[in-house]
């Protein structure tokens, strides 16, 4: 890593020990009263526990044997992989189609509203969190003028090597960082990549100090790259599906809809496929894109877990792939992107790549601490009940710090939201 991130890094790694994904799970713990999902890995636990004895058959030596090749095959499969992704981004860098943002130590300290106590946190040690942002631009334009539709934080533990992924639903009632209050996916639009990064570290007392943007178009490419994506569409999802494909690809006719929005115009068969039918159904690259920005289908929540669907499914069908096609994901998608992140920390990061585990996900604010269907005035938004009880919730499922006391500037805000939305905590 470059500059202080590596100093950072290399302190943080001293002295921290976390329990692994493995020992979460059988201690089941709970967060704010509710139980932690582990279903998944508990079946996988289950399974590797039975015994010979148990089971009245010995392990066969040929199956052990398959076993190892497999393993040595799957190996040799992602050492190609991360070659071929550390060269197309080295090639993408020189032909300067990565945006490439640097934000200095002083902006960090001004603009980047990370409180110095929680920086200096004995608990955030070891950790590394990186905001993730999902754009609505047809021009290109990822710094700002743009809400997001996708707002996630990735947290990675540095040596466990395990990822955990928060969704912050875009409509949740926030801090913009600037003391004026308003849906979270505002504050991108207001002041780019820093404010949006601010808004997260001052509501939720986290050191966020990069980010990775990508446009929409990046996103179409990818899933048209591999292929397209399995999806298993609901009959009130189609017409939504549909209307945001032609806004994608279409051209504003010049009219506005009820929210005062561009209406679009393209023609089926020619700009987008229109899906048809409900069920499970590959879907391209648009389609699939559509179907993760339905809003009006379920609440914020629903939207957010169609979004780590459609993530999830890419990341599956990529690793099948060949590096062929591999590569073309990575020509698509890098003109799509900017980040702070330099190239040295992409290649750092993509060379240890086959030792990085995807670990629980979930969204912000928490279920049984929040309210999807609240209001400001004639605005829906998402509510956290409260902000202090679910930053607190937050910092227990990302680094199991229980019992988490939050800041007095989380505190103050968590009183704001109440007083502007009228929901107030009233304890488990």
């Amino acid at each position: 890593m470059q500059d202080n991130n590596d100093n950072k890094q290399n302190d943080n790694r001293q002295g921290v020990r976390r329990p692994t994904s493995a020992n979460k799970a059988r201690q089941g713990q709970q967060t704010g009263g509710r139980k932690r999902e582990a279903a998944s890995y508990a079946g996988q636990t289950s399974r590797k526990g039975q015994s010979a004895a148990g089971t009245g058959r010995r392990p066969a030596k040929r199956k052990k044997a398959k076993r190892k090749k497999w393993k040595i095959a799957l190996f040799a499969v992602e050492i190609l992989i991360i070659c071929i992704l550390v060269g197309a981004c080295w090639a993408m860098s020189k032909a300067n189609k990565i945006q490439h943002v640097e934000i200095t130590d002083d902006e960090k300290k001004e603009e980047l509203a990370i409180d110095e106590g929680i920086a200096e946190s004995e608990v955030l040690k070891g950790y590394r969190n990186i905001a993730l942002f999902g754009v609505d631009s047809r021009d290109g334009q990822l710094s700002s003028s743009t809400r997001t539709d996708t707002i996630m934080i990735a947290s990675i533990n540095l040596d466990t090597k395990e990822v955990q992924l928060v969704s912050v639903y875009r409509d949740t009632w926030l801090n913009l960082s600037t003391d004026s209050y308003n849906k979270a996916n505002a504050a991108y639009a207001q002041g780019g990549y820093k404010q949006a990064m601010a808004m997260l570290n001052m509501n939720m007392d986290l050191d966020i100090e990069d980010f990775v943007t990508i446009g929409f178009q990046g996103l179409i490419d990818v899933i048209d790259a591999v292929g397209g994506i399995e999806i298993d569409v609901k009959e009130a999802e189609i017409p939504h599906i549909n209307s945001y494909q032609i806004s994608m690809a279409g051209e504003p006719d010049g009219t506005l809809n009820a929210n005062n929005e561009p209406n679009y115009v393209a023609t089926e068969g020619v700009d987008y496929t229109a899906v048809t039918h409900s069920g499970l159904q590959t879907l391209n690259g648009l389609q699939a894109t559509a179907y993760a920005r339905v809003r009006y289908v379920g609440s914020d929540i629903e939207r957010a877990s169609r979004q780590r669907t459609v993530l999830t499914k890419v990341e599956q069908k990529a690793m099948t792939l060949n590096i062929s096609t591999l590569k073309k994901i990575a020509e698509a998608v890098f003109p799509e992107v900017m980040t702070s992140l330099s190239l040295s920390e992409i290649l750092e990061l993509l060379t240890d790549i086959a030792s990085y585990e995807v670990g629980e996900q979930t969204g912000f604010p928490f279920e049984g601490y929040i309210e999807a269907a609240g209001r400001v005035g004639k605005a829906s938004v998402v509510v956290p009940v409260d902000l202090e009880k679910n930053v607190s919730l937050l910092h227990e499922f990302l680094f199991d710090e229980a019992g988490y006391d939050p800041s007095d500037t989380v505190k103050k805000c968590s009183e704001k939201i109440a007083s502007d939305t009228g929901e107030y905590y009233n304890g488990d």
